[in-house]
């Protein structure tokens, strides 16, 4: 996701908050990216950090600033707004799941141009239940309903990975894919297959984001 941000002439800012790494008090003139983690939003006493990201989401929100939640940021995104999550709720998915884009995505800015249908990496168990009060929805899959949303003008949220490439999905626990009936070199193989499609799509998708930072 970095190296696509960077194409679009967008400086990044990282911070690790998992190593300890201070969040900064205020947004200023920064969009926001939150990422995903084996967490849940409130999950505050094994993630110490999350109050901090929680209160830059808000402020987001408050200011209308551009960001962009990728898995639990994306459930983060939904707690804030008023939207429910729960923990191992529904199908897991784990690797390259079609993605399909709704009909109220065609005027969005960041989905309105994908395709109807669109591969991405996948791994989740905990799901988004309930969108925020007025919230849009974008996206969905066959198991998992709330794939891709936008709270007010510019905060989107999506379940799925834009930015993992199937390399990622060789590096999972095989013996922890196993035990839930899953083959990791089948995995392995159609997140593969997909990628072309997939990384076209979502570069493009994240050059689109960082336009609506830059303004």
């Amino acid at each position: 996701m970095g190296g696509w941000l960077r194409e679009a002439d967008l400086r990044l800012e990282v911070v690790r908050a998992h190593l300890g790494e201070p969040l900064p008090d205020a947004l200023g003139d920064r969009a926001l990216l939150v990422l995903g983690g084996g967490f849940l939003p409130w999950d505050d006493e094994r993630a110490p950090w999350l109050p901090a990201v929680r209160h830059l989401i808000g402020q987001a929100l408050r200011q209308g600033t551009p960001m962009l939640g990728i898995c639990l940021g994306a459930q983060l995104l939904a707690h804030v707004a008023g939207g429910t999550v729960m923990s191992r709720y529904g199908t897991p998915e784990f690797g390259s799941v079609p993605i399909r884009r709704r009909a109220d995505a065609r005027d969005d800015p960041l989905f309105g141009s994908l395709p109807t249908v669109t591969p991405a990496i996948e791994r989740h168990v905990d799901a988004i239940t309930e969108l925020p009060p007025g919230a849009l929805w974008l996206a969905e899959s066959d198991r998992c309903p709330y794939q891709g949303f936008r709270v007010g003008k510019a905060a989107w949220g999506v379940q799925f990975h834009p930015e993992v490439a199937a390399a990622r999905v060789r590096s999972w626990d095989r013996e922890g894919l196993r035990m839930q009936g899953l083959d990791p070199d089948l995995l392995y193989a159609r997140a593969k297959a997909d990628e072309p499609a997939a990384a076209t799509a979502w570069q493009a998708f994240t050059h689109r984001f960082a336009g609506i930072a830059r303004g």
